[in-house]
């Protein structure tokens, strides 16, 4: 959605945004990725303004140390076996198993397109040997890029906003980003926290009872999230829910009789209504009623700290509910 079109519609309306960018439009802002002077807008996390090559936009450059850290283990597993592949058709070819050089290229090609996360982190190489050696006839080669590397590290854990607010410093435009983004969790909530699968709205009704619903669960979610904050438990809602969605209700059924005197009485009194070839209402052993007894079960320790913390008590007992068996 973030494409030139949309953002030229945007400013023809005299709208304001900020938006994200892709990866590669780092390339353009290398020089300032060795600057010292960032400045910190919370902990782990820097933020640096800077300007682009033309129109009336700004750039804000941003580094995040958990992001770094998400970013240094997700090629990890691609780099390792793109490497186990690699290795692999070099001791294939020094052998003589593969003599096609067609054939190779064909699985050499194939390997960026399995293991694209490190597709730039080699350098192969094919060339057929005249005269052979042994059985090999293919000589393969393979390195690791330096030049990749080199920007690996220098950008893992950056990413870039891009805004038409020229007037705001960077601190302010990051904070406001992610506010956009909670924002636009909200509307993701009724698909996860509330279960509710995406419609198709046609109804003008229809589309305000979804943003209704969404802004309910939003308020809610954020509410949540202030309660916990105040209770020094964090404020991510979902962990708290998770856990606490781990204890369950559950019904006691007891069947209940009737006293034994007043039993007799009415035994006497059916015998004596209902006909003689029909088996009186006292010979059947069932009970009068049911009670079903919704009950709670109890929390383990870590369920007790949380409710402890946010002042909550669990009852033992829901509700009773009394049902009549018929006779």
């Amino acid at each position: 959605m973030v494409s030139e079109v949309n953002l030229k519609f945007l400013r023809d309306r005299g709208a304001s945004y900020i938006v994200g960018t892709p990866k590669a439009l780092l390339r353009q802002f290398e020089q300032y990725l060795t600057d010292s002077d960032w400045p910190q807008v919370q902990e782990g996390v820097e933020v640096k303004l800077v300007h682009g090559p033309d129109g009336p936009e700004v750039f804000v450059l941003a580094r995040s140390r958990d992001r770094r850290q998400k970013e240094q283990a997700m090629p990890q597993r691609f780099l390792e076996r793109m490497a186990a592949a690699s290795q692999k058709m070099q001791q294939s070819a020094a052998t003589g198993y593969v003599k096609d050089l067609a054939l190779v290229q064909r699985r050499g090609g194939r390997l960026p397109q399995r293991y694209w996360r490190a597709a730039r982190a080699f350098e192969g190489k094919m060339t057929p040997m005249d005269p052979p050696v042994g059985k090999a006839k293919l000589k393969i080669t393979s390195s690791r890029n330096a030049q990749w590397d080199d920007w690996t590290a220098l950008s893992e854990g950056c990413y870039l906003l891009r805004t038409n607010l020229t007037d705001v410093d960077a601190p302010t435009l990051w904070k406001r980003s992610i506010q956009l983004t909670e924002a636009e969790w909200a509307f993701r909530i009724t698909k996860d926290e509330l279960g509710i699968r995406p419609i198709w709205h046609q109804k003008p009704e229809r589309v305000k009872a979804h943003i209704l619903v969404c802004f309910l669960a939003y308020v809610f979610w954020k509410t949540l999230g202030q309660w916990m904050h105040q209770a020094g438990l964090g404020d991510a809602p979902r962990t708290l829910l998770l856990e606490l969605a781990k204890i369950k209700s559950g019904d006691v059924v007891l069947p209940v009789r009737r006293p034994a005197c007043r039993e007799s009485c009415e035994r006497t009194s059916a015998a004596k209504r209902e006909p003689a070839d029909q088996p009186s209402r006292g010979q059947a052993d069932s009970p009068d009623r049911v009670v079903r007894l919704r009950c709670v079960t109890a929390p383990d320790e870590a369920q007790k700290l949380l409710l402890h913390r946010l002042g909550l008590t669990l009852p033992q007992r829901l509700q009773r509910i009394d049902e009549s068996v018929q006779m």
